[in-house]
This record gives structure tokens, sequence and C-alpha cells, in this order.
């Protein structure tokens, strides 16, 4: 099984895995417990419309703040004080990448790693790509991390040179802890008063929910 690790945008049409750690692919996976369908779109008039159509909550953020109007922001920790039948969720960077991609996609992030590992190990034939969301088209170095620690759990794998930096580079877990608390999404989510959201993203392995997204939907799988 080959392994890619890409930026921004997606190139497999086998299967994908969504990093996007603070906060779209956090959030979303905890969303799962409590939502049987999740609806992410790029645009805030297209959720609007969306969540009024299917009665749902609505949730975004655009830079890290959350959207005047809406239910709730991209927040992993206040999004588990919802519930209902559907989500509609909007986010600068995660939502964006998902609506690009050819492949099987999955979403993964620190608290679900192992989970959405075994998951693309199952669903692939002969690729895993892992794609960064980035923020804004630059480099995230929570993503790079994260995507280390998933990458960790694709066992006998042919790696390609960046999935393989950043597997090595997520293998100590004070650094990749101090890297990702000083990283430039984590400071803008404390100056938004986010300091928890950032703590939480960063618990390992506390879910085995993967949300699979496939024809505009969200739906999520226990592993």
């Amino acid at each position: 099984m080959k392994v890619s690790l890409s930026f921004d945008k997606s190139y497999s049409e086998d299967v994908a895995i969504l990093v996007d750690v603070l906060r779209a692919s956090t959030t979303i996976t905890v969303a799962m417990e409590n939502f049987s369908t999740i609806i992410p779109v790029k645009n805030i008039e297209e959720a609007e419309k969306l969540a009024k159509k299917y009665d749902a909550v609505l949730a975004g953020e655009r830079r890290g703040a959350a959207i005047e109007g809406f239910d709730t922001g991209n927040s992993p920790v206040e999004i588990s004080k919802f519930m209902g039948d559907v989500l509609v969720i909007t986010t600068s960077n995660g939502t964006r990448i998902l609506d690009g991609m050819k492949a099987k996609a999955v979403i993964g992030s620190f608290i679900n790693a192992k989970a959405v590992a075994n998951m693309a190990m199952e669903l692939a034939n002969s690729h895993i790509e892992v794609v960064m969301a980035g923020v804004e088209g630059k480099f995230a170095i929570e993503d790079f991390l994260g995507a280390g620690e998933i990458i960790g759990y694709l066992k006998q794998c042919d790696l390609d040179e960046m999935a393989l930096a950043s597997y090595m580079s997520s293998r100590d877990k004070d650094m990749v802890k101090k890297a990702v608390k000083n990283s430039t999404s984590a400071l803008k989510l404390g100056e938004l008063g986010l300091t928890g959201d950032v703590d939480f993203c960063l618990r390992r392995n506390i879910y085995d929910s993967v949300p699979v997204y496939e024809k505009g939907r969200i739906k999520g799988n226990k592993y």
C-alpha cells in the first residue's frame, strides 16, 4: 500500500484522509456522536439555506471566529452540547477541501487517528493519500503533525518522503504538543478565548468513530 502526503488539494482517486486538526476534523468527529448526518459546505449563504431546509443545527467559523447568527462555531468542545438529525457546517479550510475530493474520503485528527488509519487500510485498494488542510492555502504545522500521527498507524505501507517526514516528526509527543500549542492557529484561537479547543484537539485516540464523506454528506462509522 502506498501512502502519500499532500497539502490543500486532493489528487487521489482511491482513499483520502482529510486532516484539519484545528479544528474541522476534530469538531466533525465529535459531532458524529450526536448527529445522524453532517453536511459540510463551502460558503455561508449555502449553509444558511441548507440549515433552514433541513431544520438543522448550524455551525461554522471564519478565521477561527464563530459566524454571527449561527448556533455555534467550529468548536469540538461546544459542538458536544448540540444534537439532532442534521448538522450543517462551514469552515475556512476543511469543508472547502472536502468539496474537491474525488477519492473515498475519511476525516481524521489526533482524537481518532488509529480508527481512521484502520478504516483507510480497509477501504483502500492501493493508495492512501493524507491531505493537510492548512490555513488559507498556507502550511499549518498542526496538520503536518496530525497527519504523522495517523500515518504511524498505517502499518507495512510504502511512505513517500513527505509522509515519512511527517511520521518521524510526530514521534516525540511532548514536542508535538509544544509545537501545536505555539502554532499560528493555536495562538489565534487563544486570542479568541478558545484555548480549551486546542487542548481538546491534542487528545489522542479518544474516539473510535470515523466520519466518512460521500456525495456531499458525512456519515459516521465505528472502527
